[in-house]
């Protein structure tokens, strides 16, 4: 388990703490209570990217925020997206054949790779212009960190409540849900064969991330 603040390892005393010193607790409820100014949820636009299944978003949709999924599978090349106004949220989940470790048994081409990071850059670029109150990017471990460097955070489904294994990074600035452990009972990636299926968010982690940054 890691710190919920600064994502320093914990020690196994400090485990049921979740944070590794009282410095750390302190920013992490200050950071979890920026988003409490007076902004009625129909007014704060959450810009969903790449989310054809909106599970990650639907926490959002259910409390009444607007939500706009943006998704080539429903007609929309976030790519030629243009400035969205005021966002106040971006949840950005690109593709992950390219850069997972299972999609690189196959050798990629070089058009492939262009055609991958052309949709991280975009959704890189959505953040810069919108400038959100919080963002965060998603992949599963694999060679997107050769290019956007560490991850903020990895977490495991089985931590937010939902049963199984599949290590995911993610990038940006927002604040960590707290954990739910339970045990894992498989793997994602041994157990399911459909690939759509293996791409949604976690159920429990999308609420967890909600509850965090709303």
């Amino acid at each position: 388990m890691k710190c919920l603040n600064c994502c320093s390892r914990l020690t196994r005393r400090q485990n049921t703490a979740k944070f590794c010193s009282t410095r750390c607790r302190v920013a992490y409820n200050r950071a979890k209570n920026r988003n409490s100014i007076v902004t009625p949820f129909d007014e704060r636009v959450i810009l969903s990217l790449c989310d054809y299944s909106g599970v990650w978003s639907r926490p959002y949709q259910d409390a009444g925020y607007k939500v706009a999924q943006v998704d080539i599978k429903l007609g929309q090349d976030l790519r030629l997206l243009r400035h969205p106004g005021r966002v106040w949220g971006i949840l950005a989940a690109p593709p992950c054949t390219v850069f997972s470790l299972a999609g690189n048994r196959t050798k990629r081409t070089d058009q492939e790779w262009l055609e991958a990071l052309s949709v991280v850059d975009a959704c890189l670029r959505l953040v810069w212009v919108a400038s959100p109150r919080w963002w965060v990017l998603e992949n599963p471990r694999g060679k997107l960190v050769h290019y956007l460097g560490s991850p903020r955070f990895e977490f495991e489904p089985f931590l937010y409540g939902d049963p199984w294994t599949k290590r995911t990074c993610l990038w940006g600035n927002f604040v960590i849900p707290e954990f739910k452990p339970v045990e894992p009972e498989f793997s994602l990636h041994q157990s399911v064969r459909d690939p759509q299926l293996r791409a949604q968010t976690p159920s429990g982690f999308a609420t967890a991330f909600f509850k965090a940054n709303p």
